[in-house]
């Protein structure tokens, strides 16, 4: 993607105009269309933090239906301007116009479906906004396999001559490749009075923002056009099937992107990764593994088949799984290890300590070096309040133990095999808490003979 020499004033001050005021009928859901998730974060979201990158002095959010949602999920990063009714994409601009009143300086227009355009494309639009020819409108062209029902730019160079829709396209301009992705950067002290010039005479009786261009080259101004090698890049979201498709593109780039850094996944298209994944070095991912937000994973790692992670810390030389769950909060440090089975919760596992099998640790810190046996559960709930449960360093948990919260293992110590712990147990003090054991001899065999006698003659 290539630009003209920019001027010094490309360094205006940014504002954003997101327009999510379409309905998203195609998605069949109650939840917002331009929220629904990628990789663990809502679409919109996706788009806004790679316009940070660009640092905009405004943002502005133009919604329809659904705005209470995008108070709660914007939480005040944004204005919210209401288009009500929808008449069409220029429409939808038009009502920005008060949040950016007295604003002089570039406006970005972005759709809240189309989260994934990078921070490089948006800059080389500015750029181009503020070359030597000084465009009034700076569209983004893309070229798809398929033109299908896009509209068209028709260019000379990368001067704009004509944007069209599709309905209103003759065969000949059809006929063009290059397509408008609806994305544009135009000057704030411009964008409104060429909009306030677009008329609704055509086939859907609406005012496109495209014509802003029409209208521009009308005033003998020029018009140009950015064409991203990259059409992926503005592709829309409008239905259940573009969702899925869109995540998989997503997560094909992203493990593309582990593996370049170092990782080695042995099964990529198994391995799922959230927006905010952090892999280190030499770290290896079997199959079936899936990252939820807020994982952090440090150098020489490994994480084993059917491992499901999510708001953890791991920290270098862990072994995690196979069938492993962390769940927010927990931190495995150095060279710790969890095994098949086990889930931690809102715990920490000190370093070199080990749960190799069948346990629940939540509400848990566990000391350096400390075993915890099979079946071993921190009991952390009483249906009412949460507890903490606090295991020394080197203690080691007999299996199929439940320590009953609020409790502390001390270090050194050990709680003996099937014991329920429900009192403080001291540095080095062995715990044995079983009921004592009952022994009748020859109970169990007249109570086999009587039970196959009944079932013989039919009784219960």
């Amino acid at each position: 993607m290539t630009t003209q020499t920019q001027s010094p004033s490309a360094t205006a001050p940014l504002a954003l105009v997101i327009l999510a005021a379409g309905k998203g009928t195609r998605m069949k859901s109650d939840l917002h269309k331009v929220l629904h998730p990628v990789a663990g974060r809502p679409m919109l979201l996706h788009l806004m933090a790679s316009a940070a990158q660009l640092a905009p002095a405004r943002q502005v959010v133009v919604a329809g239906h659904g705005r209470d949602q995008l108070e709660k999920a914007l939480g005040g990063s944004a204005t919210i301007a209401v288009q009500e009714p929808q008449l069409g994409t220029g429409h939808a601009v038009q009502q920005a116009q008060g949040a950016l009143d007295g604003f002089a300086g570039d406006v970005l227009i972005l759709y809240g479906d189309v989260p994934f355009v990078r921070a490089q494309t948006m800059q080389a639009m500015l750029d181009r906004l503020h070359a030597a020819d000084a465009p009034a409108v700076v569209v983004l062209g893309f070229r798809p396999d398929d033109a299908l029902q896009y509209g068209r730019v028709i260019a000379e160079g990368d001067r704009v001559v004509k944007m069209v829709e599709h309905k209103d396209a003759s065969e000949a301009e059809r006929a063009c490749t290059l397509c408008n992705s609806g994305l544009m950067a135009v000057k704030g002290g411009d964008l409104f009075a060429l909009l306030a010039q677009v008329g609704n005479d055509n086939a859907q009786g609406e005012y496109y923002l495209t014509d802003i261009v029409n209208v521009a080259n009308a005033a003998g101004k020029t018009c140009a056009v950015v064409v991203t090698d990259d059409p992926d890049e503005v592709a829309g979201i409008n239905s259940r099937a573009e969702l899925a498709q869109a995540e998989g593109r997503w997560q094909q780039r992203r493990r593309l992107a582990a593996m370049a850094d170092g990782a080695s996944l042995v099964a990529p298209e198994t391995v799922w990764f959230s927006h905010d994944t952090v892999l280190g070095r030499d770290v290896t991912v079997e199959q079936n593994v899936v990252f939820g937000p807020g994982v952090t994973v440090a150098d020489n790692v490994v994480i084993h088949a059917f491992c499901h992670l999510e708001g953890c810390t791991v920290e270098s030389g862990v072994s995690v799984g196979p069938f492993a769950r962390l769940r927010p909060g927990a931190t495995l440090e150095q060279n710790s290890r969890v095994g098949n089975f086990v889930e931690v919760k809102n715990a920490r596992l000190g370093a070199g300590a080990k749960a190799n099998h069948l346990t629940y640790l939540g509400d848990a810190d566990v000391g350096a070096g400390a075993n915890i046996g099979a079946g071993t559960i921190t009991c952390n709930y009483d249906g009412y309040f949460k507890y903490r449960t606090v295991i020394g360093e080197r203690a080691f948990i007999g299996s199929n133990s439940a320590l009953i919260a609020p409790v502390r293992i001390g270090a050194d110590a050990i709680v003996a095999a099937g014991s329920a712990v429900s009192r403080d147990v001291s540095d080095g003090e062995l715990r044995l808490v079983r009921a004592e054991q009952l022994v009748k001899p020859g109970w169990a065999d007249r109570f086999h003979d009587a039970m196959k006698k009944k079932k013989a003659e039919g009784k219960k």
